[in-house]
């Protein structure tokens, strides 16, 4: 019954434009007459109730048996309790071993790995069909029914069968390594400023990766460049491979293995860069719920300016941003220790400053045990090894509900390190953690050992009551002769000394006044050391929505900041923002800068065109009095991400930047240009068979298929499941997407591949005739190569189809096989909707049609003002089968 609805309901509503016979529905109402009989699990059709011209050309042998699909091989997804997998699957149909009149999917290994059966259900499943297919019963509760109309075969299973899921994670069964294929990720961005009475500097920077996927390992190399040149007086160019590396997920261990060049990641041990292999517990691989959290970098930019964020002459991060407060939080998580931050603007200034990364405590929930397993050798940025061989051993365990314990060891010949902590959950008091890390370094040129200690505090809490959280409060103190292993190197191999900390203080605090209507955050660092002066930031943000009379959500936001870098004098500021909404989108701002060169103001405006493209306008005046411009677009295209912004200032300067973000990405099933976000990172290849113009949803603005019907959408993430779908509202008008959403979760760095199935072409009425004159069954189906239906067989051998194109030859099916085909012609697109007569062949290219004189089938137009306005709307179809009627209206 099912099975008939689905395919009823097709015929009805195949498309807005379908028009349809109302007999139809008769098939609905001969379920409710006394002939028809269940008792055999076959049902018999009164076909006298049916208001056809010929009731002994029915083909209803689909609908005889409800969810009765003939045996055969056909492409399915699979949805376990209501949730899709993320692939499709050839699944045969064949005869019951119980019941001959009945067929049952034969449910391969390949597609019981993908349920996630726990072990002592996957050990009690049988097999028969030659091994090759599981005996449903044989899992207890377990049922399996599918649907040729939704191309899905539902199973379900007792949750209790199954391992740990969660609303948005699969189990490591599921996880997708993609397919191979190769990338290559880039950030540029060039400027040009013209600076007046003075020269002109011309600036490229770039930065990306390149690589390529092989199974489950992942191929990649890390570069950055850099040309700069100033008329009249230098030129420098510069490329490095700063990074060569590969890596795999290890899921058994719920790890990452790499091997080659990277940096130690570590929540005791300092940073630094070697040459080796480590394999590290992977906190993505866990439920979202469980995973930590990324770093997160905030300043205040006086103009449009670039921010480019390393760690040890490594970048890690490049982005335009307009002038006011900025937050990066899109950094990965992988990401810690300290970083540098370096903010260019456009006259030329820069503000330069360090934040500690530092996560919160050390814990680690109970009963689990993290780990990182690392050996090597010291290495440089000129990918050269120094110093001796090094292993490290690092783990945390959780003791029990409140306590972990954890530590670690590196040994490295003359240089060893030991570091021991506790972690405690203070529950309603937040948590705490404390370590102490004891260095001994032996140098030959003094042929002295330095031995110290640093002892560490770290804290965080989240006051309820108070709708505020300290987010991270850390103390640490190290000793003088205290290294770690990258101040040891640098004293050991090129007899220098980097500095020496002695105290650092740092916290964030965030405060929600709800009575206020006002958010505060709050970040500060403090830094003293052995051999130079001390370092310090502060970072205050106060932001309040109101309304006043008419003006709805202005926002007034007020940024604090002080930075001292390297004992340079400090670099105080305060920036000060109103913000009006105009419309839906548009908004009029004005801000104020005040820092120690002088005060500017600035009013500008800013829209949001569509999805894909915004801008901002700005003028006003510059610190010193000067009138100034600027203005800033940003458009989020297929290809790429492209940042263009100005900057104008009377008597001074004037500069434009352009920034391009974007990757290629190379697979055996075809290339495409992309945006992304993290270089580098997972994405997924959407295939629509050649359908140009597709629009396909991912994060913000839709990307649209290529001319070969190819898109990537980069901006996914790791161990989490994640969908993609066609955007159906976009669709042209000449596209149908017969699955239009994909589910996938991919391991760290993979090229997943999915496919859309989508029709493309014509939609139009025609009518077949036999060659004996006659015209197929009622009921027969169309079908086009991709064995995808493209229309049902009405009365007198009319049809709707949808997704045609010249030429194309279709199968028309009854009694289970193809018994004739049709060929569209090369003119459909000028020939008059519903209008053509096709013969229906086995070889139809020997009968060439002729548009010309092709009888015309049906003139009746459907009418305007529907007469169920006046009589009940079933009833008037039964009375006028005579009139095609509009599928839009009738929503039986």
């Amino acid at each position: 019954m099912a099975l008939l609805l689905t395919k009823t309901n097709k015929v009805l509503a195949d498309s807005t434009r379908h028009y349809f016979n109302p007999i139809a529905l008769m098939i609905i109402i001969a379920f409710a007459q006394p002939n028809s009989v269940l008792a055999t699990g076959n049902i018999e059709f009164n076909t006298d109730i049916l208001d056809l011209k010929d009731r002994e050309n029915i083909d209803l042998s689909e609908f005889t048996q409800a969810g009765y699909i003939m045996p055969g091989t056909y492409p399915f997804y699979i949805s376990l309790n209501n949730n899709t997998l993320p692939s499709t699957y050839d699944v045969p149909y064949i005869v019951s071993e119980q019941n001959e009149q009945e067929t049952v999917p034969c449910l391969s290994p390949e597609i019981i790995s993908q349920l996630a059966l726990r072990n002592e259900w996957q050990k009690k499943a049988q097999w028969w069909h030659d091994g090759q297919c599981l005996k449903i019963d044989s899992i207890t509760g377990m049922s399996a029914q599918g649907s040729l109309a939704t191309e899905t075969i539902n199973i379900t299973i007792p949750q209790a069968y199954l391992e740990y899921t969660a609303e948005n994670w699969d189990p490591p069964s599921r996880w997708d390594n993609g397919i191979s294929g190769a990338l290559f990720d880039y950030n540029i961005n060039a400027q040009v400023t013209d600076h007046k009475n003075s020269n002109t500097n011309q600036q490229i920077t770039g930065n990306g990766v390149m690589g390529f996927n092989l199974g489950a390992w992942r191929f990649r190399a890390n570069w950055q460049a850099n040309y700069n040149d100033t008329t009249g007086q230098s030129t420098e160019r510069s490329w490095d491979w700063s990074q060569y590396y590969a890596y795999r997920a290890i899921s058994e261990l719920s790890a990452k293995l790499t091997l080659g060049e990277e940096y130690l990641r570590s929540g005791i041990f300092d940073s630094f860069r070697f040459l080796g292999a480590s394999l590290v517990s992977e906190d993505n691989m866990l439920a979202p719920n469980l995973r930590g959290y990324a770093p997160e970098v905030s300043g205040v930019a006086k103009t449009n300016a670039k921010v480019t964020i390393s760690q040890m002459g490594r970048v890690i991060y490049e982005t335009q941003v307009a002038p006011g407060p900025f937050r990066i939080q899109d950094l990965s998580d992988a990401v810690n220790g300290k970083l540098n931050v370096r903010v260019e603007e456009q006259d030329g200034s820069v503000q330069e400053f360090q934040m500690d990364t530092a996560t919160i405590p050390y814990l680690t929930r109970p009963g689990r045990v993290q780990f990182k397993l690392i050996g090597g050798r010291p290495s440089n940025m000129d990918h050269r090894t120094e110093g001796p061989g090094f292993a490290l051993g690092e783990f945390s365990w959780g003791v029990s509900n409140g306590w972990s314990l954890y530590g670690g060891l590196l040994g490295a010949g003359d240089y060893n390190a030991l570091s021991v902590g506790v972690g405690r959950d203070l529950m309603m008091f937040g948590a705490i953690s404390f370590d102490i890390t004891e260095s001994r370094a032996k140098l030959p040129s003094d042929n002295k050992t330095y031995t110290g200690g640093s002892y560490r505090l770290s804290y965080s809490k989240r006051f309820e009551q108070y709708d505020s959280q300290v987010t991270f409060a850390g103390y640490r103190f190290s000793e003088r002769d205290f290294m770690n292993m990258n101040q040891y190197l640098d004293r050991r191999y090129r007899n220098s000394a980097q500095d020496n900390t002695k105290e650092l203080y740092t916290i964030m605090l965030n405060k929600q006044f709800v009575a206020l209507g006002l958010s505060a955050y709050f970040d500060y660092s403090h830094e003293t050391y052995w051999n130079r002066p001390n370092t310090k930031r502060y970072n205050l943000s106060l932001s309040k929505y109101f309304d006043l009379g008419k003006f709805k959500n202005i926002n007034v936001s007020l940024n604090a900041f002080r930075n001292q870098y390297e004992g340079r004098k400090n670099d105080d500021g305060l920036y000060l923002n109103v913000s009006l909404p105009m419309g839906d989108a548009a908004t009029i701002s004005y801000n104020s800068v005040i820092n120690r060169t002088g005060n500017s103001h600035t009013v500008s405006y800013y829209d949001r065109l569509d999805d894909r493209n915004s801008y901002r306008l700005g003028t006003g005046l510059s610190s010193r009095g000067k009138a100034t411009a600027n203005g800033y677009y940003i458009h989020y295209g297929d290809a790429a991400t492209v940042t263009g912004n100005a900057s104008y200032v009377a008597g001074d300067y004037s500069s434009a930047a352009l920034s391009l973000q974007g990757g290629a990405t190379l697979t055996g099933y075809g290339a495409a240009l992309h945006r992304i976000n993290l270089p580098g990172a997972s994405r997924v290849m959407v295939d629509t068979e050649n359908v140009a113009n597709v629009p396909i949803k991912g994060f913000g603005a839709n990307t649209r298929t290529n001319r070969f019907g190819k898109a990537v959408i980069a901006d996914i993430n790791d161990y989490y499941r994640m969908s993609t779908s066609v955007d159906l509202n976009k669709l042209p008008d000449n596209v149908e997407a017969v699955k239009s959403v994909q589910q996938f979760t991919v391991t760290e760095g993979a090229i997943a591949y999915r496919k859309f199935d989508v029709l493309s072409g014509l939609k139009t009425m025609v009518r077949l005739a036999l060659a004996d004159g006659s015209y197929p069954p009622f009921g027969a189906s169309i079908l086009n190569a991709k064995k995808h239906e493209v229309g049902i067989v009405n009365d007198n051998g009319s049809v709707y189809l949808s997704g045609i194109n010249p030429n194309e030859i279709l199968d028309v099916n009854w009694n289970g096989q193809t018994q004739c085909r049709i060929q569209i012609p090369q003119n459909i697109e000028s020939v008059e909707f519903n209008s053509l007569l096709l013969p229906c062949d086995m070889d139809p290219s020997a009968t060439p049609v002729n548009t010309a004189t092709a009888p015309v089938i049906h003139n009746v137009q459907p009418p305007v003002t529907p007469v169920q306005n006046i009589i009940p709307r079933e009833r008037w179809l039964l009375t006028r089968p005579d009139i095609q009627y509009s599928a839009d209206d009738a929503s039986l």
